[in-house]
Parts: structure tokens; sequence; C-alpha cells
């Protein structure tokens, strides 16, 4: 994949559909209602978004929700957005409105990738996740029927306290089910989701090594949301593997997944190289960060996500403070900004869950700088 200029362009564009869903996930960040808001994008302002997308050229758009199902006209932006060569992602709650008919209309209006989640190996551990009995079942007769018709699917996995026990159980089951890529969240205290579910450091760590020791022989793609920090460690452990001679290594950022789309390159972070847009229209860094940089309805995506003093804020490491601001990593990796915020109000304090201490800790002069004064100096 070519290199992108994050100040010019995100790798990937998240679209919140609606919030509307049928599933009460303790972990949400939306706090999802059963009732479509009102004041939702219409088609007509959807479709617009869409065209920004594709003059964006951004290779990945994701539709997500809420439950995207609950709009009626999904199957016609994503035809939209097919016609318009904007690669779509679908990320639909595992409801009863999730049928094999529904699944075989999105392929044939030219959806790219089914994303489905999945958050225990057992019905009674993923139900208890999601509070609606039956999604357990409903997600895994979702994959196999996108498989079926030859549709690609992604796994996405929230880690929790709710779940982390049943790690192992959950890679033997995915290892069965034939998709293309495991994306494993890692919680940010945000909407419904609790400080109390949150992992500790060491954990994450603990996680990372599994992730990558599973990376070494399954055959679907691993990626991590919300811990930039895994960059970190894959960096290490391969540089540890070549000094080994070890040739056998998990694919790195940057390259593409099985079917075609590319992974996210080296260094994306909220609000650097991905936006995210609410229901509302307001255009967030992410989704697990609610600071507004401006609404569609009013400026146009390109004109936030390029000159807006919250995204270029971001986009700085500069501004970073604590151990991440002085961190040889801070390039690739920069911590999670979204989770900063969440756990301190400061969305450029360091990363609350990360264990590493740069090795210039000890001779560096440690900044610290509000967000208020970082977006007055843009």
């Amino acid at each position: 994949m070519p290199a992108l200029d994050f100040d010019e362009r995100p790798f990937i564009v998240i679209w919140e559909t609606t919030q509307a869903c049928d599933l009460a996930c303790v972990h949400c960040r939306a706090c999802a209602q059963p009732v479509r808001s009102a004041l939702e994008l219409s088609t007509v302002e959807a479709k617009r978004l869409i065209d920004e997308v594709a003059e964006l050229a951004a290779p990945v758009f994701v539709l997500t929700g809420g439950d995207p199902l609950k709009r009626p006209d999904i199957f016609e932006l994503v035809q939209y957005a097919s016609d318009h060569s904007v690669r779509i992602s679908l990320t639909p709650s595992a409801t009863p409105l999730l049928t094999r008919e529904a699944i075989i209309r999105l392929k044939e209006s030219g959806l790219a990738r089914l994303a489905i989640s999945l958050d225990g190996p057992t019905a009674e551990i993923h139900d208890k996740f999601r509070r609606v009995a039956g999604s357990y079942d409903w997600t895994l007769n979702a994959v196999r029927w996108a498989r079926e018709i030859g549709l690609p699917v992604q796994i996405n996995t929230t880690i929790t306290r709710h779940n982390l026990q049943y790690l192992d159980s959950m890679i033997a089951l995915l290892e069965t089910l034939d998709i293309v890529l495991w994306s494993v969240f890692f919680l940010v205290p945000t909407g419904r989701g609790s400080s109390i579910d949150l992992i500790s450091a060491e954990e994450f760590e603990q996680v990372f090594e599994r992730l990558y020791q599973t990376s070494l022989r399954v055959g679907f793609d691993i990626k991590s949301t919300e811990a930039q920090h895994y960059r970190r460690f894959l960096l290490q452990r391969r540089t540890e593997e070549k000094r080994k001679g070890n040739r056998n290594l998990p694919p790195m950022l940057g390259t593409s997944t099985p079917d075609g789309i590319g992974r996210a390159p080296r260094g994306i972070n909220d609000g650097k190289g991905f936006v995210f847009v609410s229901h509302l229209g307001e255009v967030f860094p992410s989704g697990f960060l609610p600071v507004s940089a401006g609404n569609v309805r009013n400026q146009s995506l390109t004109e936030i996500y390029r000159h807006s003093p919250l995204f270029v804020g971001l986009r700085d490491t500069a501004n970073l403070n604590g151990k991440c601001g002085v961190c040889e990593f801070r390039e690739v990796c920069g911590g999670s900004r979204a989770r900063s915020y969440a756990l301190t109000g400061d969305m450029f304090a360091e990363e609350p869950c990360c264990v590493w201490q740069p090795k210039s800790m000890n001779n560096a002069q440690v900044t610290s700088r509000t967000p208020d004064q970082v977006i007055a100096n843009v």
C-alpha cells in the first residue's frame, strides 16, 4: 500500500449510521437505544458524506452503529458507495435483523467485508456481554452465511475483565470460523464501558504476547484497536526474533489482509489517519474520544480533518505529555488518546495502560501541556 500522508487524508473513516440497536452491550460507547433519532443524517446527507470519502480516497470506510440494519436505506447506501469506488465494511449487530437474505443483499450491493462482534467462546459468556439471549447463535449463523456466499468476515472482540480469562478458548473458536481478520478492541471506559472492567497495564502485555504467538500460526490477520502500544510490542518481538534468526514473523502494519483491504499503517491514532462521524454528523478523532471538531452539515469532512485545531494537534507527537512525549516509539505508537482522555480528562496525557519505560526517561525533560494550550498553538 502506498504511504499515506495523514495530514492530507485518513486511512479509515467510520460513520455511525445510527445509534439505534436492539442489543444493550455492557461496553457500548454509544449507549445505543432501540429507536432511531430523527436527527440522524438523512439519505441525501449520507450520500454527500460518501462523496467526500470518495474524494478523500480513504482506503477504508466502515458503516457502524448502533446497528446499521436499523436504517431502511442501508442497502441503498452500500450500493451508492460501491458505485463510487468506496470500499465498504459494515458492522451489524447480531439480532434477528441479520438474516441470510440481508447478508446476501449486502454482498450484492457491493459490501467488501462483514465485521461482526464475538466476545466470548460460548453463548453464556457472549450473551451476558451483549445482554440479549440468542446473540451468540445469531453471530455464528451470520459468519457461516457470509462465508457460504464468499463475503469476507472480520471478527471484533472487546477485551475486558468479563472475558479475559476465556481468551484461549476464544482463539480456538476463531480458528474454526474461516475469517480474514480478528480485530481485538481494548476497552476505553466511555459510554456504558466502565473503568472497573478495564484490564491492567500488565494484563495488556500478557494479551499482546498471546496475540503475537497466535499470529505466528493462524490463517487470519490480527490487529488491535485502542491498543496502539501493541505496535511497540510487535517491533520489540520482531527485533528479538530476527536476532535469533527466526524468519517466521507476523505481517507488519501496512500490508494487506487476505481480502485486499489494507492494514492500518504505522502511527495511525485517534485523529491521525482516523476519523469518526457520528449519526448527527459530528466529527470526532474516534468513536471513543467524544470531543467534536465540527459537523459535516456545516463544513466538509476534508476541511475538518485537515485543518481543525483538534485534529492538527493530535497529529503532532510533540504535543504528547508524560512518558509518551519522550518515548522512542511515539511515532509508531503514540498511546491511546481516547483512553488518556477517558481516564485523565487530558487527551495528550501518557497512555495509562502501558508498562514501557522509555530509555531516555531518566535524562529527558517531561513536558506537560493542557489541551487548550495545544489547540491555541495550532
